[in-house]
């Protein structure tokens, strides 16, 4: 199970037995809008704090996720999630309405690769025969907890990105048919000494890259192995970065092949996101959407997904403290497993 340091290597090859995404209406102008299972034209969702619209798009998700993989709440033996929210409120309150046995995680923005990557564990060494990863991001509740309300109308530096206002959730399963997690990279906590909360992207490209190479190293492989590698919410200052730290490095990966899901959810010709999406959605409704509907059709057989997180809370920023971040990455395949 374990191979090098600190990757695990999935003998019986869990599989994604299926994947919900849910959007706002920004996400639904654009460039993946065809990909959301759900788009809703009102940031509010019809409540009447967006903590709860947050809530409700996780509820959703989990709710569609279960549907889609052809299953009854009963069925599932645990959920993993996580958000940006102080303790996690959006999952843990969703977690009351799902009503499945829960685990709660924090990864920041990398939740979503951190939740699959247990998930996978959970069920590969048999401690779970079905369990749910989700996690959601609400650009309203983001802005007014790490940064200014959005009524405040403040002005942002280009490194500064959009946090995406949605939701996603993968079943993972022990058998049936879907793309297999075939590996898992856990990643270390990497500190450059940034401290500015508006260039999330610049803080998260050293742990991305460490996580990346530490996935090659361990496993013994190189870039050649995937069609694609994406990192989760790095935004154009982020992936430019990334990249060159890979060649400088060694470890070099073609333009066609290394993406963002920071730059693939919106379009940024029409829509002013500045340096790309962010937030623990966006790396999700990519991945489970998008990504995965393009290797169920066959167009790659092999992707992995890194997804990053910036470790910071509003009460470390206040006292003048540098970014954590961290970064993990699941390796999956286009093999049906049949049942």
């Amino acid at each position: 199970m374990l191979q090098g340091h600190q990757s695990w290597v999935f003998s019986n090859k869990p599989v994604i037995l299926s994947s919900a995404t849910v959007g706002g209406p920004f996400e639904a102008q654009g460039k993946l809008a065809d990909d959301f299972d759900i788009l809703h034209g009102d940031i509010w969702l019809g409540q009447d704090s967006f903590e709860k619209a947050e809530k409700k798009m996780l509820e959703e998700v989990c709710d569609k996720a279960i549907e889609k993989a052809g299953l009854q709440k009963g069925s599932i033996n645990f959920l993993l999630a996580g958000d940006l929210m102080n303790q996690i409120i959006s999952s843990s309150f969703s977690a009351r309405t799902v009503g499945v046995p829960y685990l709660g995680i924090f990864g920041a923005c990398s939740t979503s690769m951190e939740g699959l990557a247990l998930a996978a564990q959970l069920v590969d060494s048999g401690s779970a025969t079905y369990a749910l990863a989700g996690t959601c991001s609400h650009n309203a509740t983001v802005e007014k907890q790490f940064r200014y309300p959005t009524e405040y109308g403040s002005q942002k530096p280009p490194t500064a990105q959009w946090t995406v206002t949605g939701a996603g959730a993968a079943v993972v399963a022990s058998n049936g048919n879907g793309p297999r997690i075939t590996a898992a990279t856990i990643g270390k906590v990497i500190d450059m000494g940034i401290s500015d909360p508006f260039n999330m992207g610049g803080a998260m490209a050293p742990a991305a890259v460490d996580t990346i190479q530490v996935h090659f190293r361990d496993l013994q492989i190189g870039p050649e192995h995937y069609d694609l590698i994406a990192t989760g919410d790095l935004g154009k200052v982020g992936h430019t970065i990334a990249s060159d730290l890979l060649n400088k490095n060694g470890f070099p990966i073609s333009e066609d092949k290394f993406t963002d899901c920071g730059l693939l959810i919106y379009d940024h010709t029409k829509q002013d996101v500045l340096s790309g999406g962010s937030g623990c959605a966006c790396c999700a409704t990519v991945t489970y959407g998008h990504l995965l509907n393009r290797l169920r059709a066959g167009e790659w057989k092999r992707i992995l997904v890194v997804a990053t997180g910036a470790l910071l809370s509003p009460l470390s920023y206040q006292q003048n403290e540098s970014i954590p971040c961290i970064a993990h990455a699941v390796a999956i395949e286009n093999e049906n497993k049949e049942a």
